[in-house]
C-alpha cells in the first residue's frame, strides 16, 4: 500500500503532463472554466464548445503562433526538445473529449487516470495483456519520433542565431518538409498499430463488458464516474513508460468508441510547429507540481503582449503568418479527416489499409513541415530585427511567465542529458 501511494502521485504528474496539449480557454474564456472552487455537476456546459474551426480561425492561430514566437525568441534548444507525450498518434478523440467534457473536468489532473481505471476495470486480465504486449512494442517508435525531432530543432535555432551552414542564406523549405514527411511516417505507424489495439480489444468485448462502457458513456460527463477505482496494473511490475503507454490506451480507447471521426479530427491551436519550445514555456512550472495550475489565459494573454512590443512592421508580420499558412492548415484538417476515417475500419471490425494511412501521414507531415519553415523564417527575421530594448521586454516578458533555461534536453517532458544531433546542413540552402 505504501508503494502505491508512493507510485500513484508520480504517474500523475506524468499523465498530467501526458495530456497537456492545449487549454480550451486559449480559444474561449467563460465564468465556469476559471472558477477553480465550482464542482464538476455545477460547471456542466454545452458540449460541442470547442472545434476544429474554432482551433484553426484566425484569432486561435494568431495568438498561438505569437506564443511560439515567444518561446523560440527567449528559449534554447533544449525548451525547443519539450513536447507533451499526448502529440503522438493523437487520432483517437481524446483532446476533444477533454476539451468538451460537460463536467468541466478535462484539464483535471484526476481526468486520465479516472477515465483509465474505469476503462482497465472493465476489461479482461487478457484484453490488459493486449495492451501491455502492444505497449512494449511501440516505445522503441515512440522514442524514435521524439529523438528525430531534434535535428529540426537544431536547424530552427541556426537560423535564429545566425549560425548558417557556409555559402546558405536560409532554411530550404523542400528539405524541411521531406524530414518531417519522415518523422510522421512514424507517427502513421505508431497511429495504425494503435487504432489496430483498440478496435481488436473492443471487437472482443462481450455483450455484457459493451453494456457497462455504454453506461459509462450515457453519465454525460467524467466527472460522474467512479473515481474511487483500485489501479487493475498493480502487481503486473511494468516499467513507468509502459505504465504509461497503458494508460494511454485505456483512455485513447474510450474516446475512441465514444467519438466520431469529428471528434478524432480535432486538434488544439498549437498541435503543429511543435518545435520552438513554447510547450516548455508553458508546462514546466507544472513538472512535480500535482497543485498548479496552468493560466489558460497564458498563449493569449502572453501572445498578444508580445505583439504590443513589436513595432508595426515586425507585429503585422508576425500577424501575417496566419495568412501563409491557411491552405496548408486547411489540407491538414483534410488529410485528418482522411486518415481518421481510415482507422475507424477497424472500430467496425474491418481492416484499415496501412499504405494509405502511412502515405496521408507522410504527406501530413510535409504540411506540418511548411508551417514550421514558415515559423522558424518569420521568427527568426522578426527577432533579429527587433531593438535592444525590444528584446530586453521580451525577455522579461518570457521570465515573467516563470522562464527557466533547461539544463539539457527533453524526451517529450522527461528532462535528459542534450544528445549527439546529426549536421542539419541538408536542411540549408
Amino acid at each position: 500500500m505504501k508503494t502505491r501511494n508512493f507510485i500513484y502521485p508520480l504517474l500523475a504528474i506524468f499523465l498530467t503532463l501526458l495530456f497537456i496539449q492545449c487549454t480550451p480557454a486559449e480559444l474561449l474564456v467563460d465564468e465556469a472554466s476559471t472558477n477553480t472552487n465550482s464542482t464538476p455537476a455545477a460547471n456542466a456546459a454545452t458540449t460541442d464548445q470547442y472545434i476544429i474551426e474554432q482551433a484553426i480561425s484566425d484569432e486561435a492561430q494568431g495568438n498561438t503562433i505569437a506564443f511560439d514566437g515567444l518561446g523560440f525568441m527567449t528559449g534554447c534548444l533544449g525548451s525547443q526538445t519539450f513536447l507533451p507525450p499526448g502529440k503522438v498518434a493523437d487520432y483517437s478523440g481524446f483532446q476533444y473529449l477533454r476539451d468538451n467534457d460537460p463536467t468541466q473536468l478535462g484539464h483535471n489532473t484526476s481526468f486520465v487516470t479516472i477515465i483509465a481505471f474505469n476503462m482497465l476495470n472493465l476489461l479482461t486480465t487478457e484484453q490488459i495483456q493486449m495492451f501491455v504486449t502492444r505497449a512494449k512494442e511501440q516505445i522503441t517508435q515512440i522514442n524514435d519520433y521524439g529523438y528525430k525531432r531534434f535535428p529540426l530543432c537544431k536547424a530552427f535555432r541556426q537560423l535564429i542565431n545566425n549560425q548558417l551552414p557556409s555559402g546558405t542564406t536560409g532554411l530550404s523549405m523542400d528539405a524541411v518538409m521531406a524530414y518531417t514527411a519522415d518523422l510522421y511516417r512514424i507517427d502513421g505507424l505508431i497511429s495504425y498499430n494503435r487504432a489496430q489495439l483498440f478496435g481488436k480489444v473492443i471487437n472482443s468485448m462481450t455483450t455484457a463488458q459493451k453494456t457497462k462502457l455504454d453506461a459509462l458513456r450515457k453519465l454525460n460527463g467524467i466527472g460522474h464516474w467512479n473515481a474511487s477505482l483500485l489501479n487493475p496494473l498493480d502487481g503486473l511490475n511494468l516499467q513507468q513508460d509502459v505504465n504509461v503507454a497503458v494508460m494511454t490506451y485505456a483512455s485513447e480507447m474510450y474516446a475512441w468508441y465514444a467519438g466520431t471521426v469529428k471528434s478524432d479530427v480535432y486538434f488544439c491551436p498549437e498541435r503543429h510547429g511543435t518545435y520552438f519550445g513554447s510547450f516548455y514555456l508553458k508546462d514546466w512550472p507544472a513538472m512535480g507540481n500535482p497543485n498548479y495550475t496552468i493560466n489558460e489565459k497564458m498563449t493569449a494573454d502572453a501572445g498578444q503582449n508580445l505583439l504590443a512590443i513589436l513595432d508595426t512592421k515586425q507585429a503585422a508580420q508576425m500577424k501575417g503568418i496566419v495568412d501563409l499558412q491557411r491552405s496548408a492548415l486547411t489540407e491538414l484538417v483534410q488529410r485528418r479527416t482522411d486518415i481518421s476515417t481510415e482507422l475507424r475500419k477497424f472500430l467496425a471490425a474491418g481492416t484499415a489499409d496501412s499504405a494509405s494511412v502511412i502515405s496521408l501521414s507522410k504527406r501530413y507531415g510535409e504540411l506540418d513541415g511548411k508551417l514550421s519553415y514558415y515559423y522558424a523564417t518569420n521568427f527568426s527575421q522578426i527577432y533579429n530585427s527587433l531593438t535592444s530594448e525590444q528584446k530586453a521586454k521580451v525577455l522579461a516578458l518570457s521570465n515573467s511567465l516563470g522562464y527557466v533555461s533547461p539544463a539539457g534536453a527533453f524526451l517529450y517532458s522527461e528532462p535528459i542529458s542534450m544528445p549527439a544531433i546529426i549536421n542539419t546542413d541538408f536542411m540549408f540552402k
